[in-house]
């Protein structure tokens, strides 16, 4: 897994360097070359800051930690607190401020770009300006922040980078000689697990940023750590017990952090990264079918035949480019300051194709109003349609749906039950929305993937050759809940509410009473009407003969729900009554 994150940031990130990060900045400081302060420019697009690449980080310095040298924090560069901040750390702050200035000065005596730097921070009359502005523009303390000079922004001179790469060099030098290393082992070097080359570990690596909203620090998290004696063996310390050089773990750190910047979805409480080894456009993407990053609103079918296509183009030698690549999917989430991999895939493309494709014609099924086929739902909306709220969705049940769409396994039979369960939930109360287009479509996709007959008898729309009793039950109570409609109105609790539970767990007990009843009901429709319904509880009685079962288990449960569901869809269908219909769940 890291050795693909480091060889992706080959690729796509070449500037990677150790002492040097991408951070996302919001401000820029203008100055005039002669360091009078001009205006506080905004980055980004309101909603987050530009990512600016080659940023100096002080990770594993010896004088660091206190400040990083050039791009900081509103708070570090202009002393901008919240309200009623504690005094302890003003006091902290005021130092790291300090030596933030300190290393400016320092630096421009070999890069006189950064002079008026120094003047703006050290004048006390442009220093209250850049306070007052930061402020007047709702500058967060936290924020990230750069420098102008003349239009110029200093962190991409070549000078101030040289002479960054030099302080940074003579303070690991120090740290070195002050430091008893027990990592130490022969001359110092040891075997790098990504590389294989001779090297001196890192003994903390750089953290991974981007993951506050599952779970993570805002700080950051690590990947590698050793922090703990019980973590190390061997009588190595810290991360000499996965030994890495500088120059790889600052690629995989940047790998990631890239990855969880501009290639990543919120997946439940947890955070997917997905890359290809040779990088292709969104609309040649499986994975952005299967989130709907295509469109906001998915058309009927859109992902599965755009999945399609992209999978004949594939086996017909016409993107014989796709065919040879690889994906890679890294599924994670923070924990206690360190990086959880939850979930971790790799293989061909042409495999993944052919699994989105086959997920969504898996899910695919008829309108609830029977007009065609109901839009491809997106993956989190199947999520979702396992609980009544997101926030009470399961990781362990987003991560195994996520297996089940990417590697094309079988849906897990309780995330089965519990769709079963939600359908049967809105059934029977009348205050929830219409009949999820998601749901129906797992419980059909399980029987689907149960054994190769599913594909066959388990089909998008109504299926009155079905071979199990159980898909015909459903359908007739969908049959008399329609006449009974039909005669009385509505009626408020109908057939529906008050025996769907029990007919759907005992229909053997159930539907004969529900049948006999329904005499009443064609008493009270006009002739040709009642004839029609009587064919239709005819049609579905010769199926059913007299096989109903007596008690049906969860999967009889699940044939029940599909039966009623399509007989509905077809009904509708049928009717002279016009509906419209969302276009989404």
């Amino acid at each position: 897994m890291l050795r693909a994150l480091v060889e992706y940031s080959e690729r796509q990130l070449p500037d990677s360097e150790p002492g040097f990060k991408t951070r996302e900045v919001r401000w820029a400081i203008e100055v005039a070359a002669d360091g009078r302060f001009l205006n506080i420019i905004p980055l980004g697009d309101g909603k987050r800051g530009q990512d600016q690449l080659r940023c100096p980080d002080m990770h594993g310095m010896n004088a660091g930690g206190k400040s990083h040298f050039l791009v900081e924090t509103v708070q570090t560069v202009a002393l901008l607190f919240k309200t009623n901040e504690d005094p302890k750390k003003i006091t902290n702050t005021e130092e790291k401020h300090k030596v933030f200035v300190d290393m400016l000065r320092e630096a421009a005596m070999s890069s006189p770009v950064l002079a008026p730097l120094v003047r703006a921070l050290e004048t006390e009359q442009e220093f209250t300006l850049v306070h007052k502005t930061l402020a007047e523009h709702k500058a967060k303390p936290g924020d990230w922040i750069g420098w102008r000079v003349n239009g110029e922004d200093p962190r991409e001179n070549p000078t101030v980078q040289a002479w960054w790469r030099e302080w940074r060099r003579n303070d690991l030098g120090k740290a070195a000689v002050d430091r008893n290393d027990a990592m130490k082992v022969a001359d110092g070097d040891m075997l790098c697990l990504l590389t294989g080359e001779l090297v001196k570990p890192l003994s903390t690596h750089p953290k991974i940023t981007g993951l506050s909203g599952v779970c993570g620090q805002p700080t950051g998290d690590v990947m590698v750590g050793f922090d703990k004696p019980a973590f190390g063996s061997y009588g190595l310390e810290q991360s000499a017990n996965a030994a890495m050089g500088a120059e790889a773990t600052q690629k995989y750190v940047d790998g990631l952090n890239d990855l969880i910047r501009n290639h990543s979805r919120k997946l439940g409480n947890s955070l997917v990264a997905h890359w290809f080894k040779n990088q292709v456009p969104i609309e040649n993407d499986p994975l952005a079918f299967l989130y709907g990053l295509e469109s906001e609103e998915q058309t009927e079918a859109a992902a599965l035949g755009a999945a399609r296509r992209l999978l004949d183009s594939i086996r017909s030698g016409q993107r014989a480019d796709l065919g040879e690549n690889h994906f890679f999917a890294l599924t994670m989430s923070g924990a206690a300051g360190r990086v959880m991999v939850r979930d971790w895939m790799e293989g061909r493309f042409e495999d993944l194709a052919r699994n989105v494709a086959a997920w969504f014609a898996d899910l695919a099924v008829v309108s609830r109003y029977g007009q065609g086929q109901a839009p491809d739902p997106k993956f989190m909306a199947v999520c979702g349609a396992l609980v009544r709220d997101l926030k009470d969705l399961p990781a362990p049940t987003v991560a195994a749906l996520w297996q089940t769409a990417v590697q094309g396994r079988p849906i897990p039979r309780p995330v089965m039950a519990q769709a079963l369960a939600r359908f049967r939930v809105d059934l029977v109360d009348k205050d929830q929305p219409a009949l999820n287009h998601a749901r129906i479509g797992l419980i059909k996709a399980y029987f689907v993937r149960l054994n190769p007959e599913g594909g066959k008898t388990m089909t998008t729309y109504l299926n009155p050759d079905h071979p199990a009793a159980a898909y015909h039950c459903g359908r007739l109570l969908a049959v008399l809940a329609n006449l009974q409609r039909a005669a009385l109105g509505d009626v408020g609790a109908g057939v529906v509410q008050r025996y769907y539970a029990a007919a759907s767990q005992t229909p053997g007990l159930i539907l004969g009473r529900l049948t006999s009843n329904a005499r009443n009901h064609l008493g009270k429709l006009e002739g040709g009407l009642a004839y029609w319904y009587e064919n239709q509880i005819a049609d579905v009685m010769s199926r059913l003969q007299d096989n109903a079962p007596r008690i049906l288990d969860l999967e009889g449960q699940g044939l029940f729900a599909l039966g009623y569901y399509q007989q509905l869809a077809a009904l509708r269908a049928g009717s002279k009554k016009t509906a419209s219909e969302p276009t989404t769940d």
